[in-house]
């Protein structure tokens, strides 16, 4: 059996603050109302994507890993995690704010979850006008100061704001406070990890349960990095046709491709799977040994397997994420 460019049937979930661009803009399909997350590949219990191309259809990450191993993750990879894919990649819309929320470490949520923390990264790829994020806290503050201003309902006097445009790129540690706002259209990048301490939710009532969604006001208190950064934003060049670098950590390494022309993608350095995340335009991925041809269009997503170690993009236009570890 050979391995070839894998891509996955979505799992779609309804957030309180979900709109319809995940539908309108990328494409979807689903039937639900207040949908705010396309998880695209996940190996989450009870949400994991499946294979909806080739031979391999039908079959969990899990179980792909444990036929190929190192062929599909790449020996570092499973060396380090085993039958577990280490990426949880999705697209969010946000019609209304998300909570106000952080993430614990490593170290924490083992101690507290048997899991994964949770690094993360943003790629803004719509934003209305005068669209905000929240990442971290625009002075230094300790923990009494924030549980006072938290108590006091004056929490966004010490949040720190950006106003967002397509293409703008953050990195959020664990430990970071941070939130979506509305009217922002984004792809991220994640350890796999599902743990969330949501620290603020507007006093909103959800229209499914009737209830206000539970707060995790004390687990985050020894989650959250009370410093305060001098810059939040990812900075990064955009060369045209050109590989550029986003975000270089050590859960996961990103570029941004914009092309517009043929690129030759050697993989061969790597040892990992590559993932690429279409952001904006069409793009045609070949693996020349096959001479097999994909189609990526704005909102699709698909896995190359560590052990192939060429491919070939071609657009008209197209924005790529290139993910791997």
């Amino acid at each position: 059996m050979k391995l070839y460019p894998l891509t996955f049937t979505p799992v779609f979930s309804y957030r309180i603050w979900g709109g319809d661009k995940l539908k309108t803009v990328l494409n979807k399909s689903y039937s639900q109302e207040s949908i705010g997350e396309s998880w695209e590949i996940s190996d989450i219990k009870d949400s994991e994507t499946v294979v909806n191309n080739g031979y391999l259809k039908g079959q969990k990450l899990k179980e792909i890993i444990n036929t190929f191993k190192g062929d599909f993750v790449g020996q570092k990879v499973y060396d380090a995690f085993g039958n577990d894919f280490p990426l949880l990649i999705k697209f969010i819309d946000a019609k209304t704010p998300l909570s106000i929320q952080v993430h614990p470490n490593n170290q924490l949520a083992k101690q507290r979850h048997n899991a994964f923390g949770k690094n993360e990264m943003w790629y803004v790829m719509q934003a209305e006008k005068n669209a905000e994020l929240i990442l971290g806290f625009n002075k230094k503050i300790n923990k009494e100061e924030y549980l006072n201003t938290l108590e006091n309902n004056k929490l966004k006097d010490i949040l720190n704001v950006e106003k967002v445009t397509s293409g703008d790129t953050f990195y959020i540690p664990t430990g970071r406070v941070h939130a979506i706002g509305a009217g922002v259209l984004l792809a991220e990048i994640q350890q796999t990890s599902n743990i969330t301490y949501r620290i603020y939710d507007y006093d909103r009532v959800d229209k499914k349960t009737g209830q206000k969604r539970e707060l995790h006001t004390n687990l985050a208190l020894d989650a959250i990095d009370y410093n305060c950064y001098d810059k939040y934003k990812t900075d990064y060049k955009q060369v045209r046709n050109t590989p550029c670098k986003l975000v270089n950590s050590e859960y996961f390494k990103t570029n941004i491709i914009e092309l517009d022309t043929e690129l030759t993608r050697d993989l061969t350095t790597k040892d990992s799977f590559t993932i690429y995340m279409c952001v904006d335009g069409e793009v045609t991925i070949t693996i020349p040994k096959d001479a097999v041809e994909y189609t990526l269009k704005m909102g699709q997503t698909i896995i190359i397997p560590a052990c192939i170690s060429t491919v070939v993009l071609q657009a008209n236009y197209t924005k790529l994420i290139e993910v791997y570890l």
